[in-house]
């Protein structure tokens, strides 16, 4: 697979998503690029936005294994990881494996289930493997969370901690489409696509080559200086108690590199950076309570800090 074909397949991922999931480009985007440098999703909105079925659409655009977990109160660790269970026939114990032992995992409202259950992701999104009963076992190569969850003000929910919010390589909501796109919504109501629907358009092999073309881009040292500016500056500017750690660095520097095969070009630009710095800082930064209750957002804190500081030409 050369560049341009690479460029082609990226592009047609976005696309079949899009024939279910309207006036949402940019978002899509973000989850394609936040799949192929190998991170996770975390999508936060109000109910009825289309987080559940972005996350279908993309799984059902790649041939790729598929599971969904709906978290609630009552949910254990071990419904997500699996179990050992004694088999009296062989004297010993086997692994039951859980929904995790998947590619693409759907953790839907993520924010519903007790701390306790939400920390059972933690060293799977991290590390690649769950432990069970002290015995290591790896998961998928491609494996990949797309998290929902409702506004944490909402009732019954768990607010995520910090570790874990670390975890998610970025964080954005969708939001409601403007009224033209959700009229023609219902207009066409009754001959939509849905995301079950949806039938792969890249394979398992055309993932690993893309994954490598998002490797190959090339990103000079300034724009990497560039990047490690804008992550430091949170750990000192007013109204963050809690900056975000070099993992967001890396988390950006891979995600512009996606995006630039996103768009065809074979370098990072200052432009790439500045488009996924904000989803792939903003959720790793505690702002000061007092700040919060008077409408201070991360987001638009991060924002200000990327307009402060100088780009490379």
């Amino acid at each position: 697979m050369d560049f341009k074909t690479a460029h082609a397949a990226i592009q047609s991922i976005a696309k079949n998503i899009a024939k279910v999931i309207h006036g949402q480009d940019d978002k899509i985007k973000l989850l394609v690029c936040s799949f192929l440098a190998g991170g996770h999703v975390l999508l936060e909105d109000v109910p009825g936005t289309g987080k559940t079925t972005l996350a279908k659409a993309f799984a059902n655009s790649i041939d790729l294994h598929f599971q969904r977990i709906q978290f609630t109160p009552d949910l254990l660790p071990s419904d997500i990881l699996g179990v050992n269970i004694f088999d009296t026939r062989s004297h010993d114990f086997i692994l039951h494996r859980g929904p995790i032992f998947t590619d693409i995992l759907l953790a839907d409202e993520i924010n519903r289930a007790s701390p306790r259950t939400q920390s059972a992701l933690l060293e799977a999104m991290a590390e690649g493997h769950v432990t069970l009963d002290r015995d290591q076992h790896p998961l998928n190569d491609f494996f990949f969370v797309v998290a929902t969850q409702n506004n944490i003000d909402a009732h019954g929910t768990y607010p995520l901690p910090e570790a874990q919010m670390d975890r998610f390589s970025m964080k954005f909501s969708l939001g409601y489409i403007d009224r033209q796109k959700e009229m023609q919504i219902i207009s066409d109501a009754s001959e939509l696509t849905f995301a079950d629907s949806l039938t792969p358009c890249v394979t398992r092999e055309d993932v690993v080559l893309l994954r490598k073309h998002c490797t190959d881009i090339r990103i000079s040292d300034e724009l990497k200086g560039y990047i490690v500016d804008i992550v430091s500056t949170t750990r000192s500017t007013e109204h963050i108690v809690l900056g975000a750690s070099p993992r967001a660095s890396i988390t950006v520097m891979k995600a512009a590199k996606a995006l630039a095969l996103f768009d065809g070009i074979e370098y990072v630009t200052p432009d790439h950076i500045k488009r996924v710095a904000i989803p792939a800082i903003a959720h790793r930064i505690s702002i000061d309570p007092q700040a919060q209750f008077n409408g201070v957002v991360s987001e638009s804190v991060v924002e200000n800090i990327i307009d402060n500081i100088q780009a490379p030409a």
